[in-house]
């Protein structure tokens, strides 16, 4: 019997320390994450390279487009607003639909001509999306959406631009909440 005790206490020592040792792991990555972001959000504060999310910058200018919203409106560089954002989508991107409550909201509190969401459908479901933020802003689903893309130099997903009217580049942003227009959600 005593030996029986002894192993007892043995095993209960080392699950108490596993159990320990296993917290402390779990903190240390919770602070190598806090970390990591504000060295994410430092390099997007200095401006950051060109990318990762757009090759073009504040400043630039968008390149030549012609589109058509699932409404039939005619989107051109020339006709995007004083301040419009343009925001770029992916149907299979996870961070657009983990920010997709926080854009619809942002959106709503818009001028919906100032909003156009251009949706990349070709590799998911874009229901999601569209049924969203349809309401709340223009929406470029389809054929336009490459050249679309191509003229803002999107490289990742999502990518927000706010522009000027004429099309010159105020901000390109990875999260909605980061740009400095309109009404916060």
């Amino acid at each position: 019997m005593p030996y029986l005790t002894a192993v007892v206490a043995l095993l209960s020592v080392m699950c108490l320390l596993t159990l320990v040792l296993t917290l402390g792991v779990i903190r240390r990555l919770r602070e190598h994450t806090k970390l990591m972001d504000a060295l994410y959000e430092a390099i997007d504060l200095m401006g950051g390279p060109p990318g990762p999310r757009g090759a073009l910058g504040a400043g630039e200018l968008v390149g030549e487009f012609d589109a058509t919203t699932m409404d039939g409106d005619r989107v051109t560089r020339e006709l995007l607003p004083e301040g419009a954002v343009v925001a770029f989508l992916s149907a299979d991107c996870g961070g657009c639909r983990d920010q997709l409550p926080e854009i619809a909201s942002w959106a709503a509190a818009q001028e919906r001509r100032q909003v156009v969401a251009v949706l990349d459908a070709r590799s998911g479901d874009p229901e999601e999306l569209v049924t969203a933020l349809s309401p709340v802003a223009r929406m470029i689903v389809g054929d336009d959406v490459p050249a679309v893309g191509k003229a803002f130099g999107v490289q990742a997903f999502p990518t927000f631009y706010q522009v000027s009217a004429g099309g010159r580049l105020l901000a390109v942003e990875g999260r909605i909440s980061r740009l400095r227009v309109g009404s916060p959600a």
